[in-house]
């Protein structure tokens, strides 16, 4: 079978790259509410084998810290977007003594679908429907999911790669064409990179692997820039439904290129020769976080910073929701437990949201702080050391 390479941004995209249109063709994206039935684990963290079903609802998995709970959200994770969200490598999912791990799963909408990876230190499988993948963008958007996480306070506190990384995801998720551009840029960008670190100049290569990183990189910034407005609008509605509407909140978009793309590069050309790199381009670009004005990565209490990744991450599923007409699979590791009484009811309509759509959401919680809020539509498993069993009904 045909080995693919895994790795990238995670999701999906597949007509020409620089298409000018804003707006996707719904045709290529399902419309129908899309869930997980099936999911097959081998060797995967503390797995060793799982084979599970599952229907459409709220999936709630409770048991002690290190049983295993968050590991199935991950699993799920990969699968749809080939990318942990602990920001680990394959390597790391390997269990212990083992050469590789399987994930694998059925997803059902308007036409099922059996998606599987595996992965070892020699050898890479991708598959869609029993054939190997050779092109990411017939893959990436077969399941589509948001995770709420501890690693989204990364998106407040972090550095500015995982606020371009929510940029590209979304545009990713609701453009066919954009992760083609995203990686023909990407692509440009390496090869300029090697040709700056290299004792001799080639200046006619470095000319024809620069326009092509401008040909790219302007259209991103464009896409891009009509996304922020859009998004900053959803995390506002969303931040102010969990403060009380008591703080202003802006979200705005820092292009590391203000003019003329072309002309800031030569600009710049002495600079780049010098330190070897490419000094502009969407690859630095900045989305500023700012609450009451103040940048929130370095004013921000640590509550108003959970509070405004949490609304980054409802921002996120409400807008997948809106383009697509189904909403994603949610993914929530133990996040409702670190919420306020307020805090949890502001976030609840979002559950209920995919509750009315016929989604499907999968959390995690101990027996102490599961969300008792949601009653008996839960579907409840006990995860200890790798193992999963259903619950009977509360």
């Amino acid at each position: 079978m045909r080995q693919t390479h895994c790795p990238g941004p995670s999701v999906p995209g597949s007509r020409q790259a620089g298409a000018k249109s804003l707006v996707p063709k719904r045709a290529r994206f399902h419309t129908d509410p899309v869930h997980l039935a099936q999911l097959r684990l081998r060797d995967f963290r503390n797995y060793a084998r799982l084979d599970v079903t599952f229907e459409p609802g709220f999936h709630l998995f409770l048991g002690r810290n290190a049983q295993g709970k968050t590991n199935i959200l991950e699993a799920i994770y990969l699968l749809a977007t080939l990318r942990s969200f602990r920001g680990v490598g394959h390597a790391d999912l390997v269990r212990f003594g083992q050469k590789g791990f399987l994930v694998a799963g059925r997803v059902v909408s308007t036409v099922p679908h059996d998606l599987r990876l595996y992965w070892s230190a020699s050898e890479r499988r991708l598959t869609l429907d029993g054939q190997p993948v050779r092109r990411l963008t017939d893959y990436l958007g077969t399941l589509r999911v948001v995770v709420f996480c501890a690693e989204d306070l990364l998106l407040v506190k972090g550095t500015a790669r995982h606020r371009r990384r929510l940029m590209d995801l979304l545009l990713t998720q609701t453009q066919p064409d954009y992760l083609p551009l995203l990686q023909r840029y990407m692509r440009a960008l390496r090869a300029r990179n090697a040709l700056l670190k290299q004792p001799g100049l080639d200046v006619q290569a470095l000319e024809s692997f620069t326009a092509e990183l401008v040909t790219c990189g302007q259209e991103i910034q464009r896409r891009r820039q009509a996304l922020v407005p859009t998004l900053a609008e959803r995390v506002k509605s969303a931040y102010g439904r969990l403060t009380g509407g008591t703080e202003a909140v802006r979200l705005t978009y820092q292009p590391s290129v203000q003019a003329d793309f072309l002309v800031a590069l030569a600009q710049v050309r002495s600079r780049e020769l010098a330190r070897r790199t490419t000094l502009l381009g969407p690859h630095l670009d900045e989305l500023d976080l700012a609450i009451e004005e103040h940048p929130a990565a370095v004013f921000a209490s640590e509550g108003q910073k959970r509070t405004l990744a949490l609304a980054l991450k409802m921002a996120q599923a409400e807008y997948l929701a809106s383009v697509h007409g189904a909403p994603p699979v949610l993914l929530i590791d133990d996040v409702m437990g670190e919420l306020d009484r307020e805090r949890r009811a502001a976030f609840l309509p979002l559950l209920e949201r995919a509750h009315q759509a016929s989604g499907q959401v999968f959390m995690t919680a101990t027996e102490e702080n599961w969300p008792r809020e949601l009653g008996r539509r839960l579907q409840r498993w006990h995860v200890e050391n790798g193992h999963l069993q259903r619950l009977p009904p509360v």
